[in-house]
This record gives structure tokens, sequence and C-alpha cells, in this order.
């Protein structure tokens, strides 16, 4: 059975497309819809875990991504 991690994906719009990011290792990915850049990220990912030594994976690796939202005043 293989393993798994669950990873961060944040997905914003740019342009004409999607850019989507892992924060805690800082890899990123696009593609022309919400689900294609998801898609990519997790190809990317893969791929990235495949190739890399494990050091580099522990040195890339921040594992305390907390996302949330902030109010500040604009104006």
């Amino acid at each position: 059975m293989q393993r798994t991690q669950r990873l961060t994906a944040i997905i914003e719009r740019e342009e004409d497309g999607f850019v989507s990011l892992c924060p805690e290792l800082d890899i990123a990915s696009q593609g022309e819809s919400i689900e294609e850049a998801r898609a990519n990220l997790v190809e990317a990912l893969t791929l990235f875990f495949e190739a890399a030594d494990p050091s580099e994976v522990a040195r890339r690796y921040h594992g305390d991504v907390l996302i949330t939202q902030v109010e500040v005043p604009v104006g």
C-alpha cells in the first residue's frame, strides 16, 4: 500500500487561468480551470516526491501552515 500525505493547495485566479500553490513545499502549478490547476499541482508534487532526495524534502518542508483571513481598514 502506498503512503500518502495531506498537503495544502491554495488556488487563485490569475488572468485567464488559475495558479495552484502548495505552501508547505513552495511548489506551484497552473491550469485553465480550478480542477486542472489542482490536478497539475498533484502531478508536480508527485514528481517532486519521486525525484527528490529525502534531505531535499526535509529542507523544503514547512509543516506549520495556517490559512486564515484578516480584516483591515482600507480607506
